[in-house]
């Protein structure tokens, strides 16, 4: 018998989707060239533009589909800006992002499987 390899962990979390404030350069952007969607994105500076719903009080990004800690997923993966490529599960800041939720620390083979 086989066992199924292991659920990447951000799979069921999306933490980090809801804790922070997500800016990019407008590059990124369909207008500017990228492939971050221009409907989730607003220009905050001629050089910066931000994943719309990442500046409130309680973040949380336009792209995220699903419920935190039990099925999350980012709506625009493949064309998610270059903070969230960037974001590393297991990091400092996604442990922050996930206390902030009440969700356990990632352990062991879990944060490193990103």
């Amino acid at each position: 018998m086989t066992t199924a390899p292991p659920q990447h962990p951000c799979l069921s979390c999306g933490a980090c989707c809801a804790s922070f404030r997500v800016d990019f350069s407008v590059h990124e952007t369909q207008a500017g060239g990228g492939d971050v969607p221009d409907g989730l994105a607003v220009e905050v500076t001629d050089h910066t533009a931000r994943m719309r719903g990442t500046d409130h009080a309680q973040p949380r990004c336009a792209a995220l589909t699903g419920r935190i800690g039990t099925r999350a997923a980012c709506g625009i993966y493949e064309w998610r800006p270059s903070p969230c490529r960037e974001f590393a599960a297991g990091s400092e800041a996604c442990q922050r992002a996930r206390r902030r939720h009440q969700l356990p620390p990632l352990e062991g083979d879990a944060a490193t499987l990103a």
